[in-house]
């Protein structure tokens, strides 16, 4: 993917982040989920031609994967749409790395792009996310440390005496005291291995979903193209053999093959015929 393609489609995907979150989520996903051959074909002629349109048309079915690991990272107090636009950054490094011929969708592909493109997002913020999130923090943040260099550690008088001077509670001079002593550790924790301090380093908050983003895209878009290769399916019937497979599995009050079979003036026996043709014929376009 030339620069130029790069940074085309950046700015067309970024843009969209402008207005309100909810109604980007709501656009993204109303993309419709390529096919395996679509996507290959996608994936073809960028590689070989540096085609814009083919690289957009990968992007935009792939902005509510996105989104859905996101979501995972919104306990750090960052804004969802900075995660989704470092996300996105991710997704078009992947899309540009892809290779159509190794068999693997892009979804499965990108989620390591991804997550590592919010990672960093998040180890850049990683101080600065919940030192000062009130406005009687923001206040205190550098009085304290002004006072903090003179006296040390404040004792329960000298607490109090902060709290009153800067007209906050002394619980939250505690709290922000508490803030400003911490000290910045390493993202995978201490270098030596005999080093036995007890701590947790931001490795640890990261979220690890149970199940893969992967699988649970691809596992809700299949559910999605199922019901509607279902509907398709039905629809496809002539009106009878909708009408007994409605009223024989999706009614709440299921008729039976007698009532059916006084209904269209038929045997029982034809009814089942009936309804056993209407489910393979379904079963059919499912497969």
């Amino acid at each position: 993917m030339s620069n130029a393609l790069s940074t085309t489609t950046y700015n067309d995907t970024m843009r969209a982040l402008t207005g309100n979150i909810e109604s980007y989520i709501q656009s993204v996903n109303n993309f419709p989920v390529l096919s395996r051959e679509d996507e290959h074909d996608l994936a073809v002629q960028l590689q070989q031609d540096n085609d814009l349109q083919a690289a957009r048309k990968l992007i935009l079915p792939h902005l509510r994967f996105v989104v859905y690991i996101a979501r995972g990272y919104k306990g750090y107090g960052l804004p969802l749409a900075d995660l989704i636009q470092e996300g996105n950054i991710g997704l078009m490094k992947a899309i540009k790395r892809f290779d159509p011929e190794r068999g693997v969708r892009l979804v499965s592909f990108a989620v390591h792009w991804i997550r590592a493109e919010i990672h960093e997002y998040i180890l850049r913020n990683w101080r600065i996310v919940k030192v000062a999130t009130t406005k009687a923090q923001r206040k205190l943040f550098f009085n304290l440390r002004s006072a903090k260099n003179r006296l040390g550690w404040l004792n329960t008088e000298e607490v109090n005496t902060v709290a009153r001077d800067l007209g906050v509670k002394p619980e939250t001079v505690v709290e922000m005291e508490s803030r400003l002593s911490g000290q910045d550790v390493g993202f995978d924790g201490y270098s030596d291995d005999d080093d036995d301090r007890d701590y947790m380093a931001p490795a640890a908050f990261l979220t690890h979903d149970s199940e893969d983003p992967a699988a649970a895209i691809e596992r809700d878009d299949l559910s999605v193209q199922q019901n509607q290769s279902l509907h398709s399916a039905i629809s496809a019937l002539d009106a009878r053999s909708q009408d007994i497979l409605n009223a024989r599995w999706l009614q709440e009050d299921k008729q039976t093959l007698h009532q059916l079979a006084a209904k269209y003036g038929i045997s029982a026996e034809r009814i089942r015929q009936l309804e056993k043709n209407a489910m393979n014929k379904l079963k059919q376009a499912m497969s």
